[in-house]
């Protein structure tokens, strides 16, 4: 005598809900990756064996090899340098701008950096601001 189940059980699997997380997915990854900076610049930093950490930067300035200037990405000469930062800065009364410099560039680019955000804390004596320089280094071994 043959004997039959009522209820028959399928290999079948539903897949529309797989989609969803397709697109959920490609969604995630399409949004993080406008958050990877594409215009950074590289440079060889120079080693360091400190442990501290700074606090976020509100401006970063580069020096690349060819002694080249980047305000936030953006090419600025010597001379305009002080202005470029101070736009940067407005409105805000204690910053820190991260210096990221090529561990081949002479010393006096970084002291011109310095120079200009040092005019830029003189001339607004009135909000008493206090911006920080601060110069980034990679680990060292």
């Amino acid at each position: 005598m043959a004997i039959q189940t009522r209820n028959k059980k399928s290999a079948e699997f539903s897949t529309a809900s797989m989609s969803d997380l397709v697109f959920l997915l490609l969604i995630f990854f399409m949004l993080t990756s406008t958050l990877i900076s594409p215009n950074a610049i590289k440079l060889l930093l120079p080693n360091s064996n400190s442990k501290t950490m700074a606090k976020p930067a509100s401006v970063t300035v580069y020096v690349d090899e060819y002694f080249n200037y980047f305000v936030d990405g953006i090419p600025a000469s010597e001379d305009n340098l002080q202005a470029n930062i101070g736009q940067k800065l407005i409105g805000q009364t204690d910053a820190s701008i991260v210096l990221k410099v090529n561990y081949t560039v002479p010393t006096q680019y970084v002291v011109n950096v310095i120079d200009a955000v040092n005019k830029i804390n003189e001339a607004d004596n009135t909000n008493q601001t206090k911006h920080k320089v601060i110069l980034a280094t990679k680990p060292g071994p």
